[in-house]
């Protein structure tokens, strides 16, 4: 079964140098019928205006993915640690037993365009710490790039849970398998682009909850796309 969710009907908010669409129920945003998928419980796509951002507020007991589409991210946190996220860059931040930081447009000309991502962890109050790879453009094109897990297989981030994270920019035509084993389930985040969800057509934007489904076939359509599939118990 896959259910679609429209990047139409997705929560927003616009505050002047934010401009954010939320897929679950988030902050003043609530939706019953969209709450999170298993332990997925964030993805919001956020426009942040140059030299604008998120003063410093606090985190707890989350898995946090911030996933740079263009520009980039400065970041600092209570722990006297920070840095710079740029595009093709993905971060975790294990909130744990609590952390606080700040998230800024490292730019103060360009506009910077981020999904971030909520995952809640298997285990509570860990240490908070952070870890930031580089993506090789290469290992994503056309292929399904492992880029967070349990393990922190193949260079992929390490998550406290047991779910797969994976990025995929597809050209035109070009397809992908994944096989989804029993008693897990997927969600489909199209984070630029259009691609095709086992013969669905899906836009920039689109989520799709996908469960009791053994194969995702993903292909890029009409000029390709760029994707973010969870394998999530």
């Amino acid at each position: 079964m896959i259910a679609l969710r429209p990047a139409a009907e997705r929560g927003h908010v616009h505050i002047g140098w934010l401009d954010s669409k939320h897929s679950f129920s988030f902050g003043e945003y609530y939706d019953p019928r969209h709450q999170g998928w298993g332990p997925l419980r964030v993805i919001n796509d956020d426009r942040i205006a140059a030299g604008a951002g998120f003063p410093t507020h606090p985190h707890r007991d989350m898995e946090i993915i911030t996933y740079v589409l263009d520009g980039a991210v400065a970041h600092r946190d209570s722990s006297g640690g920070e840095g710079v996220i740029p595009v093709g860059d993905v971060q975790r931040m294990s909130a744990g037993s609590g952390i606080q930081h700040s998230e800024f447009n490292a730019s103060s000309t360009d506009a910077l365009r981020l999904l971030q991502i909520w995952i809640i962890p298997d285990r509570r109050g860990v240490q908070p710490g952070y870890q930031q790879i580089r993506l090789d453009p290469a290992a994503k094109r056309d292929a399904l790039k492992l880029i967070a897990s349990k393990d922190g297989a193949d260079g992929a981030l390490t998550i406290q849970q047991d779910a797969r994270v994976y990025a995929s920019e597809l050209s035109n035509g070009a397809k992908v398998r994944h096989e989804l084993a029993p008693g897990r389930r997927a969600w489909v985040q199209v984070a630029k682009g259009n691609v095709t969800l086992n013969g669905q057509t899906l836009v920039e934007g689109d989520g799709a909850a996908i469960e009791e489904e053994p194969v995702l076939e993903l292909s890029g359509a009409e000029g390709g796309g760029e994707v973010l599939l969870f394998d999530l118990p």
